[in-house]
């Protein structure tokens, strides 16, 4: 654990905080907020204004007036900056700076969780503002008419857009709520989620979500507001960090480099991906969509360019006391929050400009619902060879196998082993998560009932057995080097004291674990649920993610090769297995044997090209189902008796060991035992 810096929070006689002193007194927050605002308003305006009326005259609506034309993309790039504040700030105070030892913000992390608090309660008000301004461009009407109590709850119902700035607003205020409240390092966690979970429903609006290939746009699209705000927002709260003196100002500026340079890696390759899929190469040069997504990379790239002359000559030179070199680092930051503003900027323009494949494309039914046409029904060769990258879970997938490789020769470097069947495992874990969301398989899930149903079991019960038996903690705790005695923690630390958090003890609760394990099956599919999200790519997404963490939950609490926070005896272990995979053939039977079809409407919505029977899928969705519980049962169990046969001979060889020092003194007092028993019936005989 990291030690209390010089800079812990200050508190009063009565040992409460004092939050007086906790204030920035520099103004930085202020002018560097400001300056972002005004820049990206500024510049949201100009874009906004060669497009606006294209936009009107596309969507065939009346002109709902200045204010509504011009402020959406003002209001929206407000909140997009503010949003991307709160999350870097929020990042900052996680990982940028140490907390105190006893897991209270330091005087930095506090601060940084204030400027989150105040960024997430502006993207609040934005969303809120954009409710009835959404309206008023769909609509045509004045921004005044749409203000009627009765035409905003009309519009709920009507108009996606605001349903999708009201979820914005619900999550951007929880998140606003805890950081203003915020005083020990682990709740900078939950703002950091509901800070990313406010992003999403402005990744699921626009052109990215309809049309053909929004699968890969709208994926593309998340890992790049993701990334530009960690980027942007980050920068921000380091700044500020670094200008205030804070003791630990190098050691952030470094891990905020590491970020820096990932986060241009994601924006730069997302971005790319994300205009192509709406436009050729020739139009990016002959369309004003194509324009402003030029301005946008060329913004996106000066911002880069700064941040890597500045991690070359200025990091090292940030612990001197000399006021040129403080303010040559200033001037280098200001001058990259001013293109990460104007990027914004063209951010916002882009959003309210139609892209030309858009305009002109003819797309199917199909291709409009999930992204993409199917030519036939599938075969085991399109089920193997037809592939569609998934830029989350392929790109994590590859990612995840990446990192364990390094870890592992960064072990063998060292001298030390790694189990071959430890790395055999993860690596096919990571391949069969690669190939149920982007080969075949991954393609026809969204059309296929009993194909979605063939790649849950691959998520929920294939991939977790096989990374959890990787024991990817463990090498990470091994391959890791621990931050030091005084230094601020680091990987190593933050993994252990996840592990030995009241959260991670309460998340692998027996109960809590096989609850959501098996009773999600039962609540998605026969609940109902699946219809009413059947038709959402995000859905489909929180159901992929939700299947890989729900399994690895459950295999990482029975089979228990990496330290848990709860730690089952192999007994224990194949009770819980016992209990809860029956469960699954349950499942299958009742899927089976369900009169009705699941997500009827949807499926039918896609008009397959080939003969479909809806209901005859549902059953062999069912068949699937019931089936493949038995494949991971069987690795469970291999699994388990492995351990316990290695749990019996460690036991037996730390027996040896003690009755080596011991000169065998626990045999002899067994033989004497039995000699004194021998001896007893002697005499009683005699």
């Amino acid at each position: 654990m990291s030690t209390t810096s010089p800079q812990a929070a200050p508190k009063t006689s009565g040992g409460q905080i004092d939050r007086d002193r906790l204030r920035d007194p520099s103004g930085t927050r202020r002018v560097m907020i400001a300056v972002m605002m005004v820049v990206g308003a500024v510049a949201g305006v100009i874009v906004t204004a060669a497009s606006a009326s294209t936009v009107l005259q596309l969507a065939g609506v009346p002109d709902a007036g200045a204010l509504t034309t011009y402020g959406i993309p003002v209001i929206t790039v407000v909140g997009q900056l503010s949003a991307a504040i709160g999350f870097g700030c929020a990042i900052f105070a996680a990982f940028f700076v140490p907390p105190q030892h006893n897991g209270h913000l330091d005087v930095g992390g506090f601060r940084a969780m204030r400027w989150a608090y105040a960024a997430m309660l502006t993207w609040l008000v934005c969303a809120l503002l954009l409710i009835p301004l959404s309206m008023s461009n769909v609509s045509g009407h004045p921004l005044g008419e749409t203000l009627k109590p009765d035409n905003l709850f009309l519009s709920y119902d009507n108009v996606a857009d605001t349903r999708y700035w009201l979820w914005t607003a619900i999550f951007a205020a929880a998140a606003a709520v805890i950081a203003r409240v915020a005083l020990r390092w682990g709740w900078s966690f939950a703002v950091i989620a509901l800070a990313f979970l406010s992003f999403m429903p402005s990744a699921l609006l626009g052109h990215s979500s309809a049309g053909g290939a929004h699968d890969v746009a709208t994926n593309s699209l998340i890992l790049h507001i993701v990334a530009a705000a960690a980027w942007a927002g980050g920068l921000l709260a380091v700044v500020a960090y670094a200008f205030g003196d804070g003791r630990w100002r190098t050691l952030a500026v470094r891990r905020y480099s590491r970020v820096a340079f990932w986060s241009l890696i994601v924006v730069g390759v997302s971005g790319v991906f994300n205009a192509l899929v709406r436009m050729s190469v020739e139009q990016v040069f002959t369309t004003t969509y194509g324009l402003i997504v030029l301005g946008k990379v060329g913004a996106f790239a000066v911002a880069g360019v700064i941040g890597g002359l500045h991690r070359k000559v200025t990091i090292t030179e940030l612990e001197g006391t000399d006021a040129a070199r403080k303010s040559l680092f200033v001037r280098f930051a200001a001058v990259e929050m001013i293109a990460f503003a104007v990027a914004f900027g063209f951010g916002a323009g882009l959003s309210r400009t139609p892209p030309p494949v858009l305009a002109t494309a003819d797309v199917s039914q199909m291709e409009l619902t999930i992204g993409y046409d199917l030519d036939g029904a599938p075969t085991l060769a399109k089920i193997l060879f037809e592939w569609r990258f998934d830029l989350i879970f392929g790109t994590a997938a590859v990612i995840a196998a990446i990192v364990y490789l390094r870890g592992v020769l960064r072990l063998r470097k060292r001298g030390d082993s790694w189990p071959v069947g430890r790395t055999a495992a993860w690596l096919l874990g990571c391949l069969a998560l690669l190939f149920a969301t982007s080969s075949g398989m991954g393609k026809y899930a969204p059309a296929m009932f009993s194909v979605h149903m063939m790649g849950h079991m691959m998520l929920s019960m294939l991939v977790p057995v096989l990374l959890v038996l990787g024991g990817p903690l463990t090498l990470a705790l091994r391959a890791i080097p621990p931050a030091g005695r005084g230094n601020p923690d680091g990987p190593r630390e933050w993994i252990l004291l996840a592990l030995h958090s009241k959260f991670s003890r309460v998340a692998t609760h027996p109960l809590i674990v096989i609850t959501i394990f098996v009773g999600s099956f039962y609540v998605l599919y026969l609940g109902g649920l699946f219809d009413v999200v059947v038709e959402n790519h995000s859905a489909h997404l929180l159901m992929n993610l939700h299947f890989l963490v729900s399994g690895y939950l459950f295999y990482w609490l029975v089979i228990g090769i990496d330290p848990a926070p709860r730690q089952l005896n192999p007994v224990a272990k194949l009770g819980i297995v016992w209990g809860a995979l029956p469960f699954h053939a349950f499942f299958g039977v009742a899927l089976m044997m369900t009169s009705g079809v699941i997500a009827e409407q949807y499926y039918r919505s896609l008009q397959h090209p080939w003969a479909f029977d809806l209901a005859s899928d549902q059953r062999t969705g069912g068949g699937i189902a019931w089936a493949t519980g038995e494949f991971p049962l069987v690795l469970v169990m291999l699994a388990l008796l492995i351990q316990w046969r290695r749990q019996d001979e460690k036991v037996a060889r730390r027996f040896d060991r003690r009755e080596e020092r011991d000169e065998d003194a626990e045999l002899e007092r067994y033989n004497a035992m039995l000699r004194g028993i021998s001896s007893e019936k002697e005499r009683s005989g005699s």
